[in-house]
């Protein structure tokens, strides 16, 4: 639902059909807008997501053992690193699975696999939350609240109260936008018609 994550999906998708390939988005929504939706959010997070790593990875192992030319990028921003990073450590195996991640939170360490890129800084301001700049991430939130402007490539949030400068990802970023696009050449080339 970011901003920065839409335009990083329409990037990949463009890359993609750039190199020759037709991509479908399909969001997995971890959570219910219940209650109980966030409850079950809660003990997920203090237990690093490991039955919505799982599902996830059963999912996807469906998917590619009934349709073997096919391909999947699993995403994930913020939090959302972990269960990609969860996922892919459960399917390291299955080389028709590869993962992009911005921004993983700092006290998460993700998996160095090959068919992984992991983004910590957004070629603008290093990301306070990745880095664990944990005074950075206080002194931009203090100022946020007292209404005291910042400069735009401070950008970012935490569950949307929190500031933390450089946690924020987006296509337009040169970085970002090279990092990405390089990866998917890397891993898929131009497609073979």
């Amino acid at each position: 639902e970011s901003p920065g994550w839409h335009s990083i999906i329409g990037g990949i998708d463009s890359e993609l059909q750039g190199l020759g390939y037709n991509a479908l988005l399909m969001d997995y929504r971890r959570t219910e807008g219940t209650f109980r939706g966030v409850i079950d959010e809660v003990v997920e997070m203090l237990t690093f997501y490991p039955s919505k790593a799982e599902n996830l990875a059963r999912r996807i192992e469906f998917l590619t053992k009934h349709h073997p030319e096919i391909r999947i990028i699993v995403a994930g921003e913020s939090d959302g690193t972990i269960i990609s990073d969860s996922t892919m450590h459960i399917l390291q195996n299955n080389p028709h699975v590869y993962s992009i991640q911005t921004g993983p939170p700092f006290w998460h360490k993700p998996l160095k696999l090959e068919r992984t890129l992991v983004l910590d800084d957004n070629g603008m301001h290093p990301d306070s939350f990745s880095q664990g700049n944990i005074p950075d991430i206080l002194w931009s939130s203090t100022k946020d609240l007292l209404g005291i402007p910042h400069p735009l490539d401070e950008e970012g949030r935490i569950l949307d109260y929190v500031r933390a400068p450089g946690h924020d990802y987006s296509w337009q970023y040169q970085e970002v936008y090279f990092q990405i696009s390089t990866f998917l050449k890397s891993n898929f080339g131009v497609k073979e018609r």
